[in-house]
């Protein structure tokens, strides 16, 4: 930590070029969190610099005040502090004018969105802030947090409710129209954003659903993003490197891997920052680099995390530097994650590969594997299924896919007796007490894996038929919890008797 000599960061701090005037806001962004302001906020604010524009961002916290409250304190600054084994760089972004606790100030979410001077409501709330059942792609009407905010139209708990009321707001004040852009890992994230509007706006009474749907299919656009970056949790370590080569105290400095990409379809009904002047790049091909980073980067980061957490690796880094680890990792991107992909023009595969690795390698950073693996229950749900059912529909069993399965499985689910480890446990998942109550009654990974993705449909509805990939994870369970993660991944890299498959239904 800095010490209590160490000067706060401020619009005082002195090294620090301010603009001549702050951007009023023009985004409101849900889900203030470290990737967001090591995202969107920096070519946000590599927009503003290089062609102005009222691009101002106001951020909303869902449940903590904690980067609010620093945010106000430090004048709405923070450092985004790119690591790297050769050195470290500084930046401090200057784009937002606000900050607050949605759960605080409901009604300000709706205001906030429902402002004329809104032209961008933009979203990084991960998988789970959608409030949706995977298996169906629909809302989870279930969610008592859903069912409250479909009731209640002044204070909503959910993003997907706090658009609707925002968006009926500004129907009501004939308000200009309005973008929402989802900055999630989710495939083809925004018509899946735009669905769960629509679903939530039909369930509305009717003369309210139907006004309310007949504005926002007129003055609202939904357009899909890819979005990649590498952003760790901020620790101790981040606030002392700051206060050491900075020269103040920063509570709440962002660190973030050098790389960083950004695909956008270029659907913004009411204008948009020149993002591109930060380095993203508007296609209309964004369905293919989402394939490439949701399965590559992403499919692959998941097994990594979780061969890892269960060898004792506390981070990435020291993941995939065990060599029986990286075979399996290049393993399933090459030869299980690929065949499903469509490869964007002119970008090469190999030199993908070889960038993701050494991304993956950054110890700078030390991305830690349970941060990766937390979520597994819905991040795999984006990542194994196609891929491993064109694998399984071309008569080949996914080796390396039903192996991420097993470690998952492994690392949230334990059958009892198996201690997967610290960093194991560390994982954060919504499943795992439903998934720990299934090992509780399970004999064996295949009795698990039975139940998992079978009864339950983990990975789906079409996976769920299919025995022989159920039967192939139960089996590497058995051999995680009996011999270990490296006797699993053997045994799934040398699969002759279990490489082909006879009835899949």
């Amino acid at each position: 930590m800095a010490s209590s000599s160490t000067p706060p960061l401020s619009a005082k701090t002195p090294g620090i070029l301010r603009r001549a005037a702050t951007p009023a806001p023009g985004i409101v962004h849900l889900g203030l969190g470290n990737f967001h302001r090591a995202h969107q906020a920096v070519y946000t604010d590599a927009a503003i610099t290089s062609r102005g524009g009222d691009w101002g961002i106001i951020g909303v916290s869902s449940r903590s005040s904690a980067l609010p409250d620093a945010m106000h304190a430090q004048d709405m600054l923070y450092t985004v502090v790119e690591i790297s084994p050769e050195g470290s760089t500084f930046s401090v972004p200057q784009v937002h004018t606000d900050a607050f606790v949605a759960a605080r100030n409901p009604d300000r979410v709706i205001a906030a969105i429902g402002d004329a001077a809104t032209r961008i409501v933009s979203l990084t709330v991960t998988e789970n802030g959608y409030n949706y059942t995977p298996a169906t792609g629909s809302l989870n009407l279930q969610d008592p947090a859903v069912q409250h905010d479909l009731a209640n139209c002044i204070s909503p708990g959910t993003p997907i409710g706090q658009i609707v009321r925002g968006l009926q707001r500004r129907a009501r004040t004939h308000a200009e129209p309005v973008t929402v852009l989802s900055c999630d890992n989710l495939a083809d994230n925004g018509h899946h954003t735009q669905r769960l509007v629509r679903e939530f706006a039909s369930m509305l009474p009717a003369a309210e659903a139907a006004e309310t749907l007949a504005w926002i299919d007129s003055h609202v656009s939904f357009p899909s993003s890819m979005v990649d970056r590498i952003v760790p949790a901020t620790t101790d370590q981040y606030r002392m490197l700051v206060a050491e080569q900075r020269g103040y105290a920063d509570l709440i400095p962002v660190p973030a891997e050098p790389f960083t990409m950004w695909i956008v379809e270029d659907n913004f009904i009411a204008g948009r920052p020149a993002w591109e002047a930060g380095g993203a790049v508007f296609s209309s091909d964004v369905a293919s680099y989402e394939q490439l980073k949701v399965r590559l980067l992403n499919g692959t980061h998941s097994l990594i995390a979780y061969l890892g957490a269960l060898s004792g690796a506390a981070t990435i880094p020291e993941s995939v530097t065990q060599t029986h680890i990286e075979l399996a990792a290049r393993s399933v991107l090459k030869n299980e994650y690929l065949p499903s992909v469509s490869v964007p023009a002119g970008v090469d595969v190999d030199a993908y590969e070889e960038q993701l690795f050494s991304r993956w390698r950054n110890t700078a950073l030390g991305h830690r594997t349970s941060q990766v693996g937390s979520d597994g229950s819905v991040k795999l749900r984006q990542r194994i299924p196609l891929p491993a059912l064109q694998m399984l529909d071309d008569g080949r069993i996914p080796q390396l896919l039903a192996l991420t399965t097993a470690a998952y499985l492994s690392c949230i689910a334990p059958l009892g007796g198996f201690n997967p480890g610290t960093h194991a446990e560390a994982m954060e998942d919504p499943a795992r007490p439903l998934l720990a109550g299934l090992a509780a009654r399970s004999r064996s990974g295949r009795e698990l894996a039975g139940m998992v993705l079978g009864d339950h449909h983990l990975l789906g509805e079409e996976l769920a038929q299919r025995t022989d990939f159920i039967e192939r994870t139960g089996q590497l369970i058995d051999i995680i919890h009996s011999s270990g993660p490296l006797a699993a991944i053997a045994d799934a890299s040398d699969p002759s008797p279990h490489a082909a498959i006879g009835s899949t239904q």
